[in-house]
């Protein structure tokens, strides 16, 4: 059943809904950044003053600006900005490069560029002051924090003008564009409103008793739905509290953590390893924690006993989500046998509607897998630009291309991408089934498998493993890990060590990669 709540006295826009929240969480630091805390209102104020400067800029309702930047508090003040006039907000990760970029910043129509300037050796400025040559739309490209964006927060704001200009903002609006992976082609604009990205985030703070004040780390970055429904929003329209991560290192968060510990800890398993696993990790107290959320994959046993170990209070809770529906669908309930946690991603969030289907489009009966399909809640109605489709969201379904099957009291199971299952000599293989039992040997850290062609068998499984530091291993063993506990057909066929896999912005282990490099590889 699609449930809907009667939210019709909610403010219905991002910015009512920052200033409902400065209205009602007056005394709450908001938002952290370098140790400066930041108040509602205070956000509320700066937001205020760079719409004022984006009407000078000449940007108007229906316009589109670009953010390129870490996790830092201008990038949020932007944000809000652009929302409080109508203007929407262009995330572009800073991994893109310059062909990415130049696609998204094409297909989205973008009028302004605000971006940071240099990081990690590479010149984003200098990237969009070259690219800007062949984009007829572009008109402004604006370094955060330079001088002229300096200048442009000081704009006195011009409430008239402001208002005026904010009166025929819709619910409806597009508030964000997110594009996708592109790992089945270029890259799809997800269109967010103003409305789908609070129905996400009202659902999560609902679902996970969000209270004023309560403070999380946020490395999720704000370029992506995790970091900006599942973190920023939802903790807004619940008075609680973020510190901005501009870049996820274990020893930085750990570091925060001393500082301010948090109640939520939010990140994909791959972050919580690597917190845990740190040297300077058992000197840190984490028992402030009661809350601690996962995506991107299951929790498999050893994290678990691990976060169990350290944050005995802490409940534990998957999350699935996805650009498409602004945040997220899907979390583990609060009464949760550990089974079911390691298994299932959980149950679909008040408001979110569910069905397994076949290729036809046929509703599947509770244990069958099939196509994950989602409506309601946050669900976008299509995507922008080259990608636009209406057709792609027929009645209102959302086709993810994730394979699972649902129980009868509505437990989801992932059971991986419709693209990474493969076929070994005429058998299904599912890698996140392998992944998850080769992620049970005490000596692994990380794991991942693709499907691989085979002269004989058809495809066959590759599985690329890190071992734990400090602990020996080898394929032979991981095979015989696995031997008996799958199907025969299940085993991996190659195994290869490594010390470390590629990760995508979203911080999950990019598979489109692997395919690549071992496709590359098989060449020589």
């Amino acid at each position: 059943m699609h449930i809907t709540s009667n939210a019709s006295h909610l403010p219905d826009t991002l910015y009512a809904a920052l200033q409902d929240a400065a209205q009602r969480y007056p005394g709450v630091a908001a938002y952290i950044d370098s140790d400066q805390a930041h108040r509602f209102a205070e956000m509320q104020a700066a937001a205020d003053l760079l719409a004022t400067a984006m009407l000078r800029l000449g940007l108007s309702r229906g316009d589109r600006i670009a953010i390129l930047a870490y996790n830092q508090i201008e990038w949020l003040q932007l944000f809000f900005a652009a929302a409080r006039i109508g203007v929407a907000v262009v995330a572009l990760s800073p991994r893109y490069r310059d062909a990415e970029i130049e696609y998204m910043l094409a297909d989205s129509r973008v009028r302004a560029v605000f971006t940071m300037s240099r990081a990690e050796d590479f010149d984003y400025l200098a990237m969009f002051e070259h690219l800007s040559a062949r984009l007829s739309e572009l008109r402004d490209v604006i370094a955060i924090g330079g001088v002229r964006f300096r200048e442009l927060a000081a704009v006195a704001p011009d409430p008239f003008r402001l208002a005026s200009a904010a009166q025929d903002v819709s619910p409806d609006d597009l508030a964000m564009v997110i594009y996708t992976s592109g790992t089945t082609g270029r890259p799809k604009g997800c269109a967010l409103t103003h409305a789908s990205l609070l129905a996400s985030a009202r659902a999560q703070a609902r679902h996970t008793r969000i209270q004023p004040g309560e403070l999380l780390q946020l490395s999720n970055p704000l370029n992506h739905v995790g970091g900006i429904t599942c973190g920023v929003l939802s903790q807004m329209v619940a008075g609680g509290s973020c510190e901005l991560v501009p870049v996820f290192k274990a020893k930085t968060v750990l570091d925060m953590i001393r500082r301010r510990p948090p109640a939520i800890l939010v990140g994909v398993p791959t972050m919580m390893t690597l917190l845990l696993t740190h040297p300077e990790a058992p000197q840190i107290d984490l028992n402030t924690v009661r809350l601690i959320i996962t995506g991107g994959s299951n929790v498999d046993q050893t994290l678990l006993s691990h976060l169990r170990q350290r944050m005995p209070r802490a409940t534990v809770m998957n999350l699935y989500g996805l650009s498409e529906a602004s945040g997220a669908l899907v979390m583990t309930p609060w009464a949760c046998s550990d089974r079911n946690l390691m298994e299932t991603i959980g149950t679909a969030l008040q408001g979110a509607e569910v069905r397994i289907t076949d290729p036809g489009g046929r509703a599947l009966s509770p244990g069958q897998i099939g196509e994950l399909q989602f409506r309601g809640l946050g669900v976008v109605r299509d995507y922008i630009g080259a990608a636009s489709n209406p057709d792609a969201f027929a009645g209102g379904w959302l086709r993810t291309g994730d394979l699972g099957s649902m129980d009868e009291r509505g437990y989801i199971t992932l059971k991986g991408r419709m693209k990474d299952m493969y076929i070994q000599g005429g058998f299904n293989v599912y890698p996140a089934e392998v992944e998850a039992l080769i992620a049970t040997h005490p000596n692994v850290l990380m794991v991942a498998g693709i499907g691989i062609p085979d002269p004989v068998l058809g495809e066959v499984g590759r599985y690329f493993v890190i071992p734990k530091e400090g602990c020996q291993l080898d394929a032979a063993e991981i095979v015989a890990w696995c031997t008996g506990k799958i199907a025969d057909y299940k085993l991996p066929r190659q195994v290869e060590l490594r010390t470390q896999l590629p990760l995508t912005p979203a911080g999950k282990i990019h598979k489109a990669q692997l395919r690549a490099e071992t496709a590359q590889s098989a060449m020589h």
